[in-house]
C-alpha cells in the first residue's frame, strides 16, 4: 500500500459511515494520517476534510492533502497529494429495528505528482454501501466495496469493513475495526488490519480524533490517524 490508493478512512477510522452532515451544516478536520510498510512510510497531512449538507441526506465531500512518501534508502519526498472528492447519500433512515444505510461513491482526482510517488498518475473511484444501528451508547457500522484504478501498476479491488463503538460518558467515544483490503497492485498482497481508536469530545461541536492499527493478516503495516473536527450550522449538529 501506499499513497496511490491506500490511504482511506472514514476519520478517525477506516471504515466509514452512511450518515451524511444534516442540511446547511458543515464539518472540518485537520489531519494527519500515515500507513507503514516493509518497502515505505505515507503520510497525508497536514490535510484538511471539508464535508456540507448540500440537500436533505446529501454531503458533499472534499480532501486536499499534502503527500509525503519514503522508501529505504531513500529521504522524504513532499507535495501536493491526490484530491478526493466525493457524495455520500443517505437511502434508507433507520428505525427501533432496520439500520439507515448509505451510498458514498468518491473520486481520486489526479493531481498529485506519479513520478515522485505522491499521487495515483490516473483519477480513479470507489463505490461503496455503508450500514449503521445505535442501541443506547453502542453504534455499529460498516459495508465495503468496490475499487476501479486504471493506473499503471494497478487494478481494481474490493474492500470491506466493520466497526463497533460505545460513548463513554458525555467526552470520550471509543471504537474498534476490523477492515480488509484486497490486493490494489499488480505486484502484493491484501491486507487485513484492527484498528482501535475514538473521539474526545473537548466541545459540543470541537473533539479530538485517534486511531492507530496494525495488520492482522497479509502485507505487515502499521496505520494511523490523528486529527482534529470542527461541526457548525444553522443549529449545531453537535457530534459527528
Amino acid at each position: 500500500m501506499g499513497l496511490a490508493s491506500g490511504l482511506q478512512a472514514g476519520p478517525p477510522f477506516l471504515t466509514d459511515d452512511p450518515e451524511p452532515v444534516d442540511l446547511k451544516h458543515w464539518e472540518v478536520y485537520v489531519f494527519g494520517q500515515g500507513d507503514r510498510t516493509a518497502d515505505a512510510d505515507a503520510v497525508l497531512g497536514p490535510a484538511i476534510e471539508f464535508n456540507y449538507g448540500i440537500a436533505p441526506n446529501t454531503q458533499l465531500h472534499v480532501v486536499t492533502p499534502v503527500a509525503s512518501i519514503s522508501s529505504p534508502g531513500n529521504g522524504w519526498t513532499s507535495g501536493y497529494g491526490d484530491t478526493e472528492v466525493g457524495v455520500k447519500y443517505r437511502l434508507i433512515d433507520e428505525t427501533d429495528s432496520f439500520p439507515q444505510i448509505g451510498v458514498f461513491p468518491m473520486a481520486e482526482l489526479a493531481s498529485g505528482s506519479s513520478s515522485r510517488g505522491l499521487g495515483n498518475g490516473r483519477t480513479w473511484y470507489r463505490l461503496p454501501i455503508w450500514l449503521q444501528k445505535s442501541w443506547g451508547p453502542w453504534t455499529t457500522y460498516g459495508g465495503g466495496g468496490m475499487a476501479f484504478n486504471s493506473a499503471p501498476g494497478q487494478r481494481n479491488s474490493g474492500f470491506a469493513g466493520w466497526l463497533v463503538q460505545r460513548d463513554i460518558g458525555r467526552y470520550l467515544t471509543l471504537g474498534t475495526e476490523f477492515f480488509w483490503q484486497g490486493n490494489d497492485a499488480t505486484i502484493g498482497h491484501g491486507v487485513a488490519d484492527g484498528n482501535l481508536g475514538g473521539y474526545l469530545k473537548l466541545s459540543e461541536n470541537f473533539n479530538l480524533l485517534f486511531s492507530l492499527g496494525h495488520s492482522l493478516s497479509g502485507a505487515r503495516n502499521t496505520i494511523w490517524y490523528l486529527g482534529l473536527y470542527w461541526t457548525g450550522g444553522p443549529a449545531s449538529a453537535g457530534k459527528r
